[in-house]
This record gives C-alpha cells, sequence and structure tokens, in this order.
C-alpha cells in the first residue's frame, strides 16, 4: 500500500484509542514494537535501546507486555521503567542513552483509552517520517507479525525490574538539578495526582524539597485515573486547599506533563496565568529569552496585552504542545506553553512536564516572596466566547469574502485590545467562532453576528 493511501494513525499526541481496539489491538501493537525496532537498527547499524513506561490504566501492563515482547524479538534491548510521567520518559529516553522512548498513556482521557507516544532521545516527539513507516507497516500487515499471549517472553516482574531504579533517577534530577537550592520549609502544599502517572513521585518530591504535602487522589486502581480529580477537575484540590489552609494547591492530569495550580483563596491560576508568572520572573532576572513568550490561538487576549505591557511580546501558535515547541526551538525562546497548563522551558526538557512547571513557579514564588495570588494579579482575562455554526462544508474562510470582511471589521474596532478566531472542527461539520474583547456584551454582538454571516453562507443555524 502506498503512503498516500495510508491511514493517519499518529497526531501531534502520538497514537490515542480505546484500548484494545484498532489501532490499540494486540497485532497492532505488535508491529509497532517490531516496525519501531526495525527502523531503528536500520538506521544505526546496530542493536537498539528502548525504554518504555506507562501509566495507571488497566490496560496498561499488556501493552507494555507486548510492545517489549515484540521489540526484543525484533533484536531490540527494551526495558520498562514501570510507572512514570510522560516527561519522565523523555528525560531517561537521554539519561540512559536509550534510542528511543515510548510512554503508553492517554493523558486527560478516560481510563478505557490508552495510547502509544514515541520520544527521540533529544526528548522530542518521533519525527514524521518515522512515524509514517510505522503506518506503512501497520498497513501493509506485512509478516503478519505475531506473538503467542502466552508466549512468557516477559514476565510481569522481570519488565518492571527496572522501574525503581529508573523512577529514582528522574526524581534525583528533578530534586537536584532542577529544584537545586530551593526550600519548600514552612510550605503547605496540596498536590493532586489524578490517581495517575505523578501519584507516587509528585508527593515523594515535595516531601524532598521540605514542604508539608496533602496528598489527595494517589489510589489508582487501573480504572480512576482522571476520574473526577485532577487537572480537568479541579473542585477537590480547591476545596482541600481552603480546608488544610494551604499556601496552594496544584493538580497534574493522568500523564503529569501539565499542571494547573490553586491559590490560597481557592482561585484558579491555568496555564495562561502560570505563563504570565514566570514570563515576569525570568524577564526580571534578564532569563526570558528575545523578551518573548509562545504560546498558542487560545490562550486568552488579556496575557497578551498584559505581556505587552511589560515589554513582552507574545508569539502565538496552533493549538498543540508540538507547534509551541517547534516555535520555541525556531525563535530560541526560553518560555512557552498552553492554557491547558502544558508549559516548556527548552533549556531544562524539550518535553513539557507538569513537575518541572511546579518547581519553576514554587521558585517564583519563594523568589519574589510572594503568594500565588498575588503573583497572578495584573493579569486582567479578557470575556470570551465561542460559537459553533453547523456548516454543510469546510470551505477556507480566506475565500468567503462576506466572512472575511465581516471578521477584519471586527477586528478593526478592537483596536488591538481583542479578537477573532476562526477555525474549522477537526472532527465535525462546525465552524468555530471565538471573540474575545474587553467588554461582555461587545463580545457576546460580534460573535453572535458573524455567526449568523457564516450561517447564511455556508450553514444552517448557530449551534451553541
Amino acid at each position: 500500500m502506498s503512503a498516500a493511501h495510508t491511514t493517519r494513525l499518529f497526531g501531534t499526541d502520538g497514537i490515542r484509542a480505546e484500548a484494545g481496539k484498532f489501532p490499540l489491538d494486540r497485532p497492532t501493537i505488535r508491529t509497532i514494537g517490531r516496525s519501531l525496532t526495525e527502523h531503528l537498527t536500520e538506521r544505526m547499524g546496530r542493536s537498539p535501546r528502548i525504554v518504555i513506561g506507562r501509566d495507571t490504566r488497566e490496560s496498561g501492563p499488556w501493552i507494555v507486555r507486548d510492545l517489549i515482547g515484540s521489540a526484543r524479538k525484533a533484536g531490540a534491548q527494551a526495558r520498562s521503567a514501570g510507572i512514570i510521567t510522560t516527561p519522565g520518559v523523555a528525560f531517561l529516553t537521554r539519561s540512559v542513552n536509550a534510542d528511543a522512548g515510548i510512554v503508553i498513556s492517554a493523558s486527560h482521557n478516560p481510563y478505557h483509552d490508552n495510547g502509544i507516544k514515541i520520544f527521540e532521545p533529544s526528548g522530542r516527539k518521533l519525527d514524521d517520517a518515522v512515524e509514517r513507516t510505522i503506518e506503512r507497516d501497520i498497513a501493509d500487515d506485512k509478516q503478519a507479525y505475531s506473538i503467542e499471549p502466552d508466549v512468557g517472553v516477559v514476565s510481569e516482574v522481570e519488565f518492571d525490574a527496572d522501574a525503581d531504579a529508573l523512577s529514582k533517577k528522574y526524581l534525583d534530577f528533578l530534586a537536584n538539578d532542577v529544584a537545586q537550592d530551593l526550600s519548600l520549609d514552612g510550605q503547605t502544599i496540596v498536590v493532586d495526582c489524578a490517581n495517575g502517572a505523578s501519584y507516587k513521585l509528585a508527593p515523594k518530591l515535595l516531601a524532598r524539597l521540605g514542604a508539608r504535602v496533602h496528598a489527595i487522589n494517589v489510589e489508582p486502581n487501573g480504572r480512576n485515573i482522571n476520574l473526577d480529580s485532577g487537572s480537568l477537575h479541579l473542585e477537590g484540590l480547591q476545596q482541600t486547599v481552603l480546608n488544610t489552609q494551604s499556601n496552594l494547591g496544584v493538580a497534574f492530569d493522568g500523564d503529569a506533563d501539565r499542571a494547573l495550580f490553586v491559590d490560597a483563596k481557592g482561585n484558579i491560576v491555568d496555564g495562561d496565568g502560570t505563563l504570565w508568572i514566570l514570563a515576569n520572573h525570568l524577564e526580571s532576572r534578564a532569563e526570558l529569552n528575545q523578551h518573548q513568550v509562545v504560546a498558542t490561538t487560545m490562550s486568552n487576549m488579556g496575557l497578551e496585552v498584559a505581556l505587552r505591557e511589560k515589554g513582552i511580546r507574545l508569539m502565538r501558535t496552533d493549538v498543540g504542545d508540538k507547534y509551541v515547541l517547534d516555535e520555541l526551538v525556531r525563535r530560541g525562546a526560553s518560555l512557552g506553553g498552553e492554557q491547558s497548563g502544558h508549559i516548556i522551558f527548552p533549556r531544562i526538557s524539550l518535553a513539557g512536564d507538569g513537575m518541572i512547571t511546579m518547581i519553576c513557579l514554587l521558585r517564583a514564588v519563594q523568589d519574589e516572596r510572594k503568594s500565588l495570588h498575588e503573583l497572578a494579579a495584573g493579569f486582567p482575562r479578557y470575556p470570551q466566547l465561542l460559537v459553533n455554526v453547523r456548516v454543510r462544508e469546510k470551505v477556507p474562510f480566506e475565500k468567503l469574502p462576506a466572512v472575511q470582511e465581516f471578521a477584519d471589521r471586527i477586528q478593526g474596532q478592537f483596536k488591538g485590545r481583542g479578537r477573532v478566531l476562526l477555525r474549522y472542527s477537526g472532527t465535525e461539520s462546525l465552524a468555530r467562532v471565538m471573540i474575545e474583547g474587553e467588554r461582555q456584551k461587545e463580545v457576546e454582538a460580534a460573535a453572535n453576528a458573524l455567526a449568523e454571516v457564516i450561517s447564511r453562507e455556508i450553514g444552517e443555524q448557530p449551534a451553541q
């Protein structure tokens, strides 16, 4: 089957699907392990080294066993890091001189989903060319590769034999290198681990740095990952911070590549708030390269305006940490991230790491001698409205003169203190109209009027 007809399985976050169903069924998983091993062997001329980690989903162990078994059968030296965060695998890939790192996780998705994300030794995600090669092998199903379920290639005890040592190596890096000279003595911190990959590591790290720790959602059972917990559900964290009179709280998602915060008053500090605090902290120390921060189209306009008034430019990319990282590297910038709490510090790691984000934010709190609530002040969040319009076809907006002219007119009226964002849903027949501005009524009127223009041109009725 030619590349042109090969189904794209790898998205910006690798392969993600319901565990046990294509492309996360056992034959396909084994093909992925074999195909990656064969590609690495051909590229390097030797047996490749692969490290694999997973989150707490019940499907994780059998997926890891099949991947390690197929990789070893194809000639790889494959080892498991057990339950560890996604950025932890990215770190280990580099630090143990592996040729590839594989994460088995579906991040913030429910437990029945899972995913496969592959890292290069640099910590960056696998390049597109290798992903296309693996996809072609899956499509071709060459060699009809299989391992019998009871083959015994890798026992559960054996495949996690290195886990404790590898987890300690990552924890030492966070505590000794990233958090060097950071003392949390006297700080009381609540950490919500979403019953996910950070459930052991994050409380250990905070305690090691001297904090008094209240850990919640640290009892994974294979099915409760992200369930009413973590960065998607902050209500429990907010209440616990207030009940324990803690200095702040931090919540991770299932694989801990993102972090959101709650101040002592119970207010949420999202990724935009975190970027605001960290940009000011780095700028005050002349460590914000070129006075720039990279964010996505979803970051609030208020952040852009507030940073501009500090002499800092906000550069936007498409949604996705891959695009943020690409722009950070291209510009040589030192800070970027997403509203979701996925923050990247290229000088520390090319992978977004919730625990690194936590350390950097706690360092800002310590250095500035201010509370999280005080540091988050000064960033006025603009009203934002998203209106969905059901469409019969997805015509590029620039090819719809009436729509483009109306959008340009609205943008001009904002005079740099508001914005219009038009895009199509990737999965539904919807046009998405997002408008931000200083006044709620103005935003609502503009969004609804633009939605009506789109509906007249290519749709039916706006669908809220």
